[in-house]
């Protein structure tokens, strides 16, 4: 069986929700933040306690002013109902900063701030009541920084490096935010997609996958741990053992692969995206081509949209890359 994510209801290690009942957001912006909104309707009583990586984090009410800048988090927020005023777009989609399977559900749009190094001057502007930086790189000085202006929650333990899971992702949101049942509920939801998807293709069950990657730099694949791998995990492949043998490098969620060594990429199934390269750098590469998986028709090349989806690894994304990659596995691997 292939190593799977705990589900919601088994990650109270991640996230602490100790529930006190009362009485038993291109950087460089500086615009002016709007009257406050009405606060959200939430499921959980206040004030709620975050366990992170950097100790536990108290909200004390429900935030009204939330900045999201954490790779996938204005969107997990966004699927909890709650629209930040301010977030990055770590994948480039401009406007909302969002894919198409998340357009729609802003009122206004949030100002966007820079990724990797974000303008701690616009983020205070929006002078917000709650920092969500869930899946980052978990530095300290950043998150220091950040918590300094708001009430910040940063990585989970061992989420360093981007790699805090959808699962842990969607938890602690869900716990700040006080919207504890419907984050279970959407889990359950992705859950429940992933086993259907299981249980229509059990010829799926155990075989390898590997997830490769071709940047200007190199061919490369990520590792268990990363979002493409869990993904391909959770429709029933296992992750292709000669990558899997390989010492991940400093990312700590994926290998790089020299000429010499890309029959490592070979595998019962072969999923492969460009990322910044045209698309047709890796269909026409000839290495690649005489791959065995490739020739025989069992490797899926993807672009876009669906490249954006599988990659990013939230519950809205992940739906969307399940509908959309499913069909594409089926005519590989018949």
């Amino acid at each position: 069986m292939p190593r799977r994510r705990p589900a919601a209801r088994a990650l109270t290690a991640t996230v602490l929700l100790s529930l006190t009942l009362a009485a038993c957001g291109d950087d460089g912006g500086s615009q002016e933040p709007e009257d406050q909104a009405e606060p959200a309707t939430t499921d959980g009583a206040f004030p709620v306690v975050v366990e992170t990586t950097f100790g536990d984090v108290t909200v004390e009410e429900a935030p009204q002013r939330v900045v999201a800048l954490g790779w996938g988090d204005a969107e997990t927020a966004l699927a909890l109902d709650v629209q930040p005023v301010g977030a990055s777009d770590w994948l480039g989609f401009g406007g909302e900063g969002v894919g198409p399977w998340a357009q729609g559900r802003y009122d206004d749009a949030p100002e966007i701030i820079e990724t990797m190094e974000p303008s701690f001057e616009a983020i205070a502007a929006l002078e917000p009541d709650l920092i969500l930086d869930v899946k980052s790189s978990g530095d300290q000085a950043r998150y220091d920084r950040l918590a300094s202006i708001a009430p910040t929650i940063g990585v989970p333990e061992g989420g360093e490096s981007y790699l805090t899971t959808t699962e842990q992702q969607l938890e602690m949101i869900a716990a700040a935010l006080g919207k504890q049942e419907e984050g279970e509920q959407l889990l359950t939801e992705l859950e429940d997609t992933f086993a259907q998807a299981r249980d229509d293709h059990p010829d799926w069950e155990g075989r390898t996958a590997t997830a490769a990657t071709l940047t200007s730099e190199g061919w490369g694949a990520n590792v268990e741990g990363s979002e493409r791998v869990d993904f391909l995990e959770k429709l029933g492949f296992v992750q292709n053992p000669k990558i899997a043998e390989l010492e991940a490098d400093a990312s700590g969620f994926s290998v790089s692969l020299s000429a010499e060594r890309l029959d490592a990429l070979d595998a019962d199934l072969v999923v492969a995206f460009p990322i910044f390269i045209e698309t047709s750098e890796i269909t026409e590469d000839p290495m690649f081509q005489q791959l065995p998986a490739v020739a025989d028709g069992r490797a899926v090349v993807i672009d876009g949209d669906l490249a954006s989806a599988y990659s990013l690894g939230t519950v809205l994304s992940q739906q969307y890359a399940i509908e959309q990659i499913v069909p594409m596995l089926e005519e590989a691997l018949t």
